[in-house]
């Protein structure tokens, strides 16, 4: 039994033994192979197995241009039956059936019909379906976050005292304390410190500006201190007199004259700040001018971290409550624990995946797990940019090969794939390609 199908057709092969079959001379046996998919069907040429007088009775009426086949029951060789039909839609997912019939002399029924399957035919189209191989993200013991910004609170001519509506320092404040409040507010976190870090400009004298980094940081501290009861020691503070660093960033990227002799000058630690400082100033004056409207101000400033920790969350209804309201507030691992209780072909499991390389961009699990997803809904552009962030390990090589493979680039792929030590499924996938004869 065999059933092909071209382009166009359907072929249908099987062995009909006659010599198996043992009927009385006016007896016929009637085999009727029929294609059926449930709704729509198709008769094929019928095999008619008769004794001798109905054999010699079917000769003498339709000779041998009879619509069947034609066997003597009990007498010659096993016959080989091959018919060809055009290949329909419906026949993509169908099966072949075999009718029997049982007549006499007149046509009569003499048993009852019959009907045995012989073949289910799929001729869905064969692509390659490689499994997807996820990998865990390790479990974090404690939780540990921190949530950083930077603070350009306005102060009075050499004072070091914070007028809370002085210029923009009412939105300044205001955004400090939404920080801090926003996490402490939130039954889920637990804060365990906070630093406070001031700068000073380069403008005039360093041990001036030393004192009113130091003064200016402590007296945020203290407004800071004042507002909320934070427990000894979880506030810590630092300053740097001179934010000669955030003039270097800023004169990298600038287009200003000179700029290379600036950042010479401005990068020599072996001139003290003052020459440092007194230099820029007098052999760049039209510089030095814009530098210090213009950006000396923004090097003024206090960077606070509020570092905190999160609870762990145990069940998927509670992590999928968080995702939807706080995914920031997740491990890579609660997402992933989230996304196994899915199905992976469902909307909800790529979402998932999504949020989870969102949160965690520079994750190389995330990216890896993320591209797998991309590659399971043939999102291929949007996987190769994920697997370019995965990382070196046998799952990424595995990950990279089967993009390769639906991409169509079955040399490269095979070459990933080999490479995938340790992964099962890598061996099955080249065995998949050279099944579909996609490989030699």
């Amino acid at each position: 039994m065999n059933v092909e199908r071209s382009e166009s057709n359907l072929i249908v092969n099987m062995t009909v033994d006659p010599q198996q079959v043992t009927s009385r001379s006016n007896r016929e046996e009637w085999l009727r192979p029929v294609i059926t998919n449930g709704v729509d069907s198709l008769r094929l040429r019928p095999v008619i197995v008769a004794g001798r007088t109905r054999y010699y009775q079917h000769l003498r009426a339709d000779g041998n241009n009879a619509p069947y086949v034609m066997l003597r029951s009990g007498k010659g060789n096993p016959y080989a039956y091959s018919e060809v039909v055009p290949y329909a839609d419906w026949m993509e997912m169908s099966t072949l059936t075999l009718e029997r019939d049982v007549d006499g002399c007149c046509g009569d029924a003499l048993e009852a019909s019959s009907s045995s399957e012989l073949a289910r035919l799929d001729f869905t189209p064969q692509t390659f379906e490689p499994l997807m191989v996820y990998v865990k993200p390790a479990a974090e013991a404690v939780k540990t976050r921190e949530i950083h910004g930077s603070a350009y609170i306005d102060f009075r001519v050499n004072r070091t005292d914070i007028d809370p509506g002085y210029r923009r320092n009412p939105e300044e404040l205001a955004a400090i304390r939404a920080t801090i409040d926003a996490i402490k507010g939130d039954k889920d976190v637990t804060i365990t410190s906070l630093s406070i870090k001031g700068y000073a400009s380069p403008e005039g004298p360093y041990a001036n500006n030393e004192r009113l980094a130091k003064g200016r940081t402590e007296a945020l501290v203290d407004y800071v201190r004042n507002l909320y009861s934070f427990p000894a020691g979880l506030m810590t503070t630092s300053w740097e007199a001179e934010d000669w660093q955030g003039l270097v960033d800023y004169v990298k990227k600038s287009t200003l004259a000179d700029r290379d002799d600036i950042l010479a000058l401005i990068t020599d630690n072996s001139l003290a700040p003052d020459a440092r400082e007194w230099r820029l100033k007098s052999r760049f004056p039209e510089q030095y001018a814009f530098l210090l409207k213009e950006v000396y101000p923004a090097l003024r400033h206090s960077d606070y971290a509020v570092n905190y920790n999160i609870r762990n969350y145990t069940t998927v209804e509670e992590i999928a409550a968080v995702m939807a309201s706080a995914p920031q507030k997740l491990s890579l691992e609660e997402l992933f624990r989230l996304a196994q209780s899915l199905d992976k072909d469902s909307p909800e499991f790529q979402e998932v995946m999504e949020v989870a390389v969102r949160m965690y961009p520079d994750s190389p699990v995330a990216n890896l797990n993320a591209g797998l997803t991309a590659i399971g809904h043939d999102e291929l552009d949007m996987a190769r940019a994920y697997l370019a962030k995965a990382g070196k390990s046998p799952e990424a090589d595995y990950a990279r090969g089967i993009l390769e493979a639906k991409a169509g680039n079955y040399t490269r792929a095979v070459e990933l794939l080999q490479g995938a030590k340790g992964v099962a499924e890598a061996q099955a996938a080249i065995d998949r390609l050279r099944e579909l004869k996609l490989i030699d």
